[in-house]
């Protein structure tokens, strides 16, 4: 009869809880009681743990065997608790050498093998913040546990390894048979071709407003006919966007971590994401949710990166209008009966959308088959509060059969990341003593405050908000981007000209959306 304990990492949102993984055995009939509000595939657990613990050659108890997780209010969820109520179990017993501070992290198979569990950054970063200096997680995970500095990883291939490190009788272990390693060539590896902003055949003013909205982090909607290329623009943006720094790779990394069942990661993510779901996509899937602790959506998956609504006025109004919220405060707080969870989601956000329901309504619109009705229909989903978030606003008309026949080559995403590059940089160095890093993220108060702009450059702005064409987010949405036009030209703060163009491309094609 005794007691032990051991530590293992409880996530909600990307915050980690440490847990104390207690273990009592004491006199009375057989039995596994699990305490501490876990789910049900925690529940599930203590058939997992008898199992892998008799295959590897040590049974645990024939007595009554009690494990409680504390803090016991904190709700648990998924099966990376398994190795940490084994330890316990076998330490109470005597059977296993105490383990001091080490956190334990993985699911067990009932053959005693190890197996990755997601969401090992944030938990190992959790450990590490606490206080912890040892974890011990499968060895599939070793690479992505190694990303977080200052603690010690120890990974493993089955229990019986583990058995082995903290003192148990090597004479007795059992070890699963070495899984099978098949590499399955992927036939697309060496024919896929990068996308690359010099396949973009025209569209001069389409790569214009997209490299403003990568240098300073703008929201875009592209409206033009079908197949005038905004999908072929919208998918381009990251291949000119600036790799992320150690801050944004850790925040995309961990949420990559969170999200991925199947995937072990071993080098911090300096690409931005891209997500792009489909337009029938519901509410929790753009956002996030699910029962118990709320899981992450679309809108935190593409966090640091662009998220694309293809065909935006064909989603669902409520699921457009949820994204106000986080593109304001760019982060979204998803709060369920069980839990609350806090998730980034600062995205650049991409709209496209058709001029009318059959795409026909361009030039004289003589083709145009819909009805008045069904064009204020067909863009009514795209309330008012939501346009009046999206800083640029540009009209993709139809590429001509000459631009398409051109054998001349526009400049690639290379050459105009690198002035992007610099763009931001002279951002970083604006902005660094407010704590932001691009333009878009600029609030009034910093606008009209420390950069406050000559007045006599402002007038059209101020008549265009007098004559109700613009609003007063509109007016600090229009001065972001002039900052933007300001850093892409080199110049220390924005000329005329500046805010004339970003005036015009916010207000370009507002006749269909009252702008």
């Amino acid at each position: 009869m005794g007691f032990a304990r051991t530590y293992s990492v409880a996530l909600v949102g990307l915050h980690g809880h440490i847990v104390d993984v207690e273990a009592d055995v004491s006199q009375g009939l057989p039995g596994f009681v699990l305490l501490g509000l876990p789910d049900t595939a925690l529940n599930e657990s203590k058939e997992r743990v008898r199992s892998a613990a008799k295959n590897s050659g040590i049974s645990l108890t024939q007595h009554r065997l009690t494990i409680n997780l504390t803090p016991a209010t904190l709700p648990k969820r998924g099966s990376g608790f398994d190795l940490a109520m084994v330890i316990a179990a076998l330490q109470a017993e005597r059977n296993l050498n105490p383990s001091g501070d080490c956190v334990f992290l993985g699911e067990l198979g009932l053959d005693g093998s190890l197996r990755s569990v997601p969401g090992i950054l944030p938990a190992v970063k959790a450990a590490a913040d606490a206080g912890h200096s040892r974890v011990v997680v499968p060895h599939a995970n070793v690479a992505e546990a190694s990303l977080i500095p200052g603690i010690q990883v120890a990974g493993f291939r089955c229990l019986a390894e583990v058995f082995s490190a903290f003192g148990a009788s090597t004479e007795n272990l059992k070890y699963p048979p070495a899984p099978v390693e098949s590499v399955t060539p992927n036939p697309s590896a060496h024919t896929a071709v990068l996308a690359d902003m010099s396949d973009v055949a025209g569209q001069q003013q389409g790569r214009f407003a997209l490299e403003i909205a990568a240098a300073g982090g703008h929201h875009i909607l592209l409206q033009g006919p079908p197949g005038s290329g905004k999908t072929m623009l919208a998918e381009r943006l990251p291949t000119i966007l600036p790799l992320l720094d150690d801050e944004a790779a850790m925040e995309v990394t961990a949420i990559q971590s969170l999200c991925s069942s199947d995937a072990s990661l071993s080098e911090l993510v300096r690409i931005p994401p891209f997500e792009a779901p489909h337009h029938s996509a519901s509410a929790p899937a753009i956002l996030g949710g699910g029962s118990g602790i709320p899981r992450p959506g679309c809108v935190s998956k593409a966090h640091r990166g662009v998220l694309f609504l293809d065909e935006a006025p064909e989603f669902k109004r409520t699921v457009l209008d949820s994204l106000r919220q986080p593109l304001e405060s760019g982060e979204i707080v998803l709060d369920r009966a069980a839990a609350s969870a806090i998730y980034p989601a600062r995205f650049q956000l991409v709209l496209a959308a058709n001029p009318c329901p059959c795409g026909m309504n361009v030039g004289t619109g003589a083709d145009c088959t819909c009805t008045p009705r069904e064009r204020r229909s067909y863009f009514s989903r795209l309330s008012g509060p939501l346009l009046d978030r999206i800083d640029l606003n540009l009209m993709v008309p139809k590429v001509s059969s000459a631009e398409l026949a051109s054998q001349e080559r526009g400049e690639s995403s290379r050459s105009i990341r690198e002035r992007i590059i610099t763009a931001r940089a002279a951002q970083v160095e604006r902005l660094s003593p407010y704590g932001l890093r691009v333009n878009a993220e600029t609030n009034g108060k910093i606008l009209r405050g420390p950069l406050r702009l000559n007045s006599t450059l402002v007038q059209g702005l101020n008549r265009a908000v007098d004559r109700g064409t613009l609003t007063a987010r509109g007016y600090d949405r229009v001065l972001r981007t002039a900052w933007t036009l300001s850093d892409l030209d080199g110049t220390t703060s924005p000329q005329q000209e500046h805010l004339d163009v970003a005036l015009f491309l916010r207000q370009q094609g507002g006749g269909h959306q009252g702008l």
